[in-house]
Protein backbone atom coordinates (compact mmCIF):
# COMPACT_ATOMS: atom_id res chain seq x y z
CA UNK A 1 0.00 0.00 0.00
CA UNK A 2 0.84 3.31 -0.73
CA UNK A 3 2.47 5.47 2.30
CA UNK A 4 -0.40 8.48 1.89
CA UNK A 5 -1.72 10.54 4.49
CA UNK A 6 -4.52 10.93 5.98
CA UNK A 7 -6.75 12.78 3.18
CA UNK A 8 -8.79 16.27 4.66
CA UNK A 9 -11.53 18.48 3.34
CA UNK A 10 -12.96 17.22 -0.15
CA UNK A 11 -11.27 14.35 -0.67
CA UNK A 12 -12.06 13.22 2.69
CA UNK A 13 -15.91 13.41 1.93
CA UNK A 14 -15.33 11.47 -1.68
CA UNK A 15 -13.28 9.06 0.10
CA UNK A 16 -15.94 8.29 3.09
CA UNK A 17 -18.74 8.68 0.07
CA UNK A 18 -16.62 5.74 -1.97
CA UNK A 19 -15.99 3.60 1.05
CA UNK A 20 -20.11 3.72 1.88
CA UNK A 21 -20.82 1.65 -1.10
CA UNK A 22 -18.81 -1.03 0.39
CA UNK A 23 -21.19 -4.02 1.10
CA UNK A 24 -19.74 -6.77 3.68
CA UNK A 25 -22.75 -9.51 3.06
CA UNK A 26 -21.81 -8.99 -0.72
CA UNK A 27 -18.19 -9.73 0.12
CA UNK A 28 -19.03 -12.91 2.31
CA UNK A 29 -20.57 -14.08 -0.94
CA UNK A 30 -17.44 -13.13 -3.29
CA UNK A 31 -15.98 -15.28 -1.03
CA UNK A 32 -17.18 -18.23 -0.61
CA UNK A 33 -17.82 -18.50 -4.15
CA UNK A 34 -13.98 -17.62 -5.04
CA UNK A 35 -12.69 -20.75 -2.68
CA UNK A 36 -15.63 -22.93 -3.84
CA UNK A 37 -14.58 -21.98 -7.84
CA UNK A 38 -10.31 -22.52 -7.70
CA UNK A 39 -10.84 -25.60 -6.06
CA UNK A 40 -8.35 -25.30 -4.36
CA UNK A 41 -6.67 -24.97 -0.67
CA UNK A 42 -7.49 -21.41 -0.25
CA UNK A 43 -7.55 -19.94 2.95
CA UNK A 44 -10.78 -18.14 4.17
CA UNK A 45 -9.82 -14.53 4.95
CA UNK A 46 -11.09 -12.73 8.28
CA UNK A 47 -14.51 -10.34 7.64
CA UNK A 48 -13.85 -6.68 6.75
CA UNK A 49 -12.57 -4.67 4.19
CA UNK A 50 -8.84 -4.77 4.83
CA UNK A 51 -8.51 -8.02 5.19
CA UNK A 52 -10.23 -9.47 1.58
CA UNK A 53 -8.07 -6.45 0.10
CA UNK A 54 -4.85 -8.27 1.53
CA UNK A 55 -6.40 -11.66 0.58
CA UNK A 56 -7.22 -9.89 -3.24
CA UNK A 57 -3.64 -7.81 -3.23
CA UNK A 58 -1.05 -9.82 -4.72
CA UNK A 59 -3.06 -11.09 -7.74
CA UNK A 60 -2.96 -15.06 -7.29
CA UNK A 61 -6.68 -15.75 -6.03
CA UNK A 62 -7.85 -13.76 -8.43
CA UNK A 63 -5.58 -14.84 -11.52
CA UNK A 64 -6.53 -18.51 -10.32
CA UNK A 65 -10.97 -17.14 -10.51
CA UNK A 66 -10.35 -16.07 -14.27
CA UNK A 67 -8.13 -19.59 -14.66
CA UNK A 68 -11.07 -21.82 -13.12
CA UNK A 69 -13.75 -20.00 -15.42
CA UNK A 70 -12.11 -21.65 -18.71
CA UNK A 71 -11.41 -25.33 -19.32
CA UNK A 72 -8.29 -27.11 -18.48
CA UNK A 73 -5.47 -26.18 -21.02
CA UNK A 74 -6.87 -22.99 -22.22
CA UNK A 75 -6.70 -20.93 -19.18
CA UNK A 76 -5.59 -17.19 -20.02
CA UNK A 77 -2.88 -16.60 -17.53
CA UNK A 78 -0.50 -19.30 -17.64
CA UNK A 79 2.00 -18.49 -15.23
CA UNK A 80 1.22 -17.30 -11.46
CA UNK A 81 3.64 -15.72 -9.17
CA UNK A 82 4.30 -16.28 -5.71
CA UNK A 83 6.46 -13.26 -5.43
CA UNK A 84 6.20 -10.55 -2.76
CA UNK A 85 7.62 -7.70 -5.19
CA UNK A 86 4.81 -4.98 -5.73
CA UNK A 87 4.86 -4.42 -9.12
CA UNK A 88 4.96 -8.41 -10.06
CA UNK A 89 1.78 -8.34 -7.65
CA UNK A 90 0.27 -5.43 -9.60
CA UNK A 91 1.50 -6.94 -12.91
CA UNK A 92 -0.72 -10.38 -11.83
CA UNK A 93 -3.93 -8.07 -11.03
CA UNK A 94 -3.43 -6.16 -14.53
CA UNK A 95 -3.22 -9.28 -16.25
CA UNK A 96 -6.70 -10.40 -13.90
CA UNK A 97 -8.49 -7.54 -15.33
CA UNK A 98 -6.99 -7.92 -19.09
CA UNK A 99 -8.35 -11.80 -18.97
CA UNK A 100 -12.18 -10.52 -17.19
CA UNK A 101 -12.48 -8.70 -20.54
CA UNK A 102 -11.82 -10.86 -22.60
CA UNK A 103 -13.54 -13.30 -20.43
CA UNK A 104 -16.86 -10.67 -21.59
CA UNK A 105 -16.99 -8.32 -18.79
CA UNK A 106 -17.60 -4.57 -19.99
CA UNK A 107 -14.64 -2.29 -19.59
CA UNK A 108 -17.09 0.04 -17.29
CA UNK A 109 -17.28 -2.91 -15.08
CA UNK A 110 -13.64 -3.26 -14.72
CA UNK A 111 -12.13 -1.83 -11.23
CA UNK A 112 -8.56 -0.03 -11.94
CA UNK A 113 -5.24 -1.97 -10.71
CA UNK A 114 -4.79 1.01 -7.83
CA UNK A 115 -8.41 0.08 -6.61
CA UNK A 116 -7.24 -2.71 -4.89
CA UNK A 117 -3.66 -2.30 -4.63
CA UNK A 118 -3.92 1.11 -2.17
CA UNK A 119 -7.50 0.23 -1.50
CA UNK A 120 -9.04 3.21 -2.78
CA UNK A 121 -12.30 1.61 -4.07
CA UNK A 122 -12.94 -1.90 -2.54
CA UNK A 123 -16.60 -1.52 -4.08
CA UNK A 124 -15.59 -1.08 -7.61
CA UNK A 125 -13.77 -4.40 -7.37
CA UNK A 126 -16.61 -5.93 -5.73
CA UNK A 127 -18.82 -5.02 -8.60
CA UNK A 128 -15.64 -6.73 -11.04
CA UNK A 129 -16.05 -9.83 -9.43
CA UNK A 130 -19.99 -9.48 -9.19
CA UNK A 131 -19.77 -9.03 -12.95
CA UNK A 132 -17.57 -11.58 -13.87
CA UNK A 133 -19.90 -14.13 -11.55
CA UNK A 134 -23.03 -12.82 -13.78
CA UNK A 135 -20.88 -13.42 -17.12
CA UNK A 136 -20.23 -16.98 -15.72
CA UNK A 137 -23.12 -17.83 -15.32
CA UNK A 138 -25.02 -16.22 -18.46
CA UNK A 139 -22.10 -18.84 -20.74
CA UNK A 140 -23.10 -21.56 -18.83
CA UNK A 141 -20.45 -23.63 -20.48
CA UNK A 142 -19.84 -26.11 -17.60
CA UNK A 143 -16.40 -23.96 -16.10
CA UNK A 144 -19.01 -22.49 -13.51
CA UNK A 145 -18.99 -23.58 -9.85
CA UNK A 146 -21.64 -22.78 -7.38
CA UNK A 147 -25.36 -21.72 -7.31
CA UNK A 148 -26.83 -20.42 -10.10
CA UNK A 149 -28.71 -17.68 -7.83
CA UNK A 150 -25.61 -16.23 -6.48
CA UNK A 151 -25.18 -13.75 -9.65
CA UNK A 152 -27.75 -12.30 -11.55
CA UNK A 153 -27.85 -14.06 -15.54
CA UNK A 154 -27.57 -11.06 -18.23
CA UNK A 155 -29.84 -11.02 -20.90
CA UNK A 156 -29.42 -13.00 -24.46
CA UNK A 157 -29.56 -11.72 -27.97
CA UNK A 158 -32.79 -13.28 -29.52
CA UNK A 159 -32.54 -12.05 -33.16
CA UNK A 160 -35.74 -12.54 -35.03
CA UNK A 161 -36.32 -12.54 -38.80
CA UNK A 162 -39.70 -12.00 -40.29
CA UNK A 163 -40.58 -13.33 -44.09
CA UNK A 164 -41.39 -10.36 -46.80
CA UNK A 165 -44.97 -11.43 -46.23
CA UNK A 166 -44.95 -11.03 -42.66
CA UNK A 167 -42.94 -7.36 -43.13
CA UNK A 168 -45.54 -6.71 -45.87
CA UNK A 169 -48.42 -7.72 -43.55
CA UNK A 170 -46.91 -5.39 -40.29
CA UNK A 171 -47.51 -2.56 -42.86
CA UNK A 172 -50.56 -2.97 -43.08
CA UNK A 173 -51.58 -2.77 -39.22
CA UNK A 174 -52.12 0.52 -37.45
CA UNK A 175 -49.86 0.61 -34.62
CA UNK A 176 -51.88 1.43 -30.81
CA UNK A 177 -49.10 3.99 -30.26
CA UNK A 178 -50.62 6.09 -33.02
CA UNK A 179 -54.34 5.30 -31.56
CA UNK A 180 -57.40 3.44 -32.97
CA UNK A 181 -59.62 4.22 -35.83
CA UNK A 182 -62.30 1.45 -34.25
CA UNK A 183 -65.70 3.49 -33.63
CA UNK A 184 -64.87 5.75 -35.91
CA UNK A 185 -68.04 7.32 -38.42
CA UNK A 186 -68.92 9.90 -40.19
CA UNK A 187 -72.73 9.22 -39.32
CA UNK A 188 -74.53 12.14 -38.10
CA UNK A 189 -72.25 14.74 -39.80
CA UNK A 190 -73.52 17.68 -41.73
CA UNK A 191 -72.30 18.94 -45.17
CA UNK A 192 -69.81 21.66 -44.61
CA UNK A 193 -70.51 25.03 -44.95
CA UNK A 194 -73.79 24.49 -43.61
CA UNK A 195 -74.32 27.17 -40.97
CA UNK A 196 -74.28 25.52 -37.34
CA UNK A 197 -78.29 24.92 -35.98
CA UNK A 198 -78.92 26.83 -33.04
CA UNK A 199 -81.95 25.76 -31.57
Amino acid sequence: MANRGPSYGLSREVQEKIEQKYDAELENKLVDWIILQCAEDIEHPSPGRTHFQKWLMDGTVLCKLINSLYPPGQEPIPKISESKMAFKQMEQISQFLKAAESYGVRTTDIFQTVDLWEGKDMAAVQRTLMALGSVAVTKDDGCYRGEASWFHRKAQQNRRGFSEEQLRQGQNVIGLQMGSNKGASQAGMTGYGMPRQIL
